[in-house]
């Protein structure tokens, strides 16, 4: 897959060796804008002696820049951080590590792939909940109201409800709709493509969402309660291998 060469650009700008990179964001979720900004996502590895010793290195890198007209926001962790938060309830860091649009890649990101699954449990519904709450708030404040925040707010719910569901991470509002069959989602994807970032919706349409938001919000929950997911990751033991392995040969490779 072939991405704009200013994206390349920033990696080869980063102040430390990647173990991969993928775009998130909008692009990874089924409906930029022409005028939508570029989230990179990624792990880099800190040299050993920032970890054991008293000189401090960037766990977590960020950087937004304008190269070109092309807005870029960039954030990568070290690999132990990022290890850490894939065992915890976030399905964002999933979605990172598994997004198909991938700019940088390695042996050892196509292992760290294969413990994702691992790694989800049932509770990651609270992720998707908390998270649809927060875009539901912001779509509620905005008079008015973005297309934007709605589309985050039913590509949320529709991602946790597929991951309990089928035990599968599904970020793609597209994708996931042709299972929901939500005769809405189309026409507010149209309206964010033929758009912008500001494209907005009728006061009218508030109280139909509200009571749609309502409905996923339960079936979400429901889910929780009845999806045959663990309530605990099982890939705890494996990711601390991987982690001493990366770390001892990115050591041998310095």
């Amino acid at each position: 897959m072939n991405f704009d060469l200013r994206l390349e650009q920033q990696l080869k700008e980063h102040p430390y060796p990647l173990l991969f990179a993928t775009i998130s964001g909008s692009h990874l979720y089924g409906f930029p804008s022409p005028d939508s900004d570029y989230d990179l996502r990624g792990v880099h590895l800190l040299p050993l002696e920032t970890i054991i010793g008293m000189k401090e290195g960037q766990v977590t890198v960020e950087r937004s820049r304008v190269d070109n007209g092309l807005e870029i926001d960039l954030v990568t962790h070290d690999v132990g951080k990022f290890f850490q938060l894939m065992l915890k309830k976030n399905g964002y860091v999933l979605e990172q590590l598994l997004s198909p649009l991938v700019l940088h890649t390695t042996p050892e990101y196509e292992e760290l792939k294969a413990l994702a699954p691992g790694c989800v449990t049932k509770y990651h519904a609270y992720h998707y909940l908390g998270f649809a709450a927060t875009q539901w708030k912001l779509f509620q404040k905005e008079d008015p109201p973005r297309v934007k925040p709605l589309l985050y707010v039913y590509r949320v719910l529709l991602t946790g409800l597929h991951l309990m569901r089928s035990g599968q991470l599904e970020p793609n509002l597209i994708h996931l709709n042709e299972e929901a069959q939500l005769s809405y989602i189309p026409e507010l994807i149209e309206r964010k493509l033929e758009g912008t970032e500001r494209s907005t919706l009728d006061a009218a349409d508030m109280q139909f969402h509200r009571r749609e938001y309502q409905r996923l919000v339960d079936e979400l929950e429901q889910a929780m309660e009845t999806t045959s997911l663990p309530e605990n990751p099982g890939s705890s033991e494996a990711l601390n291998d991987l982690l001493v392995r990366v770390r001892l040969a990115h050591q041998k490779g310095t």
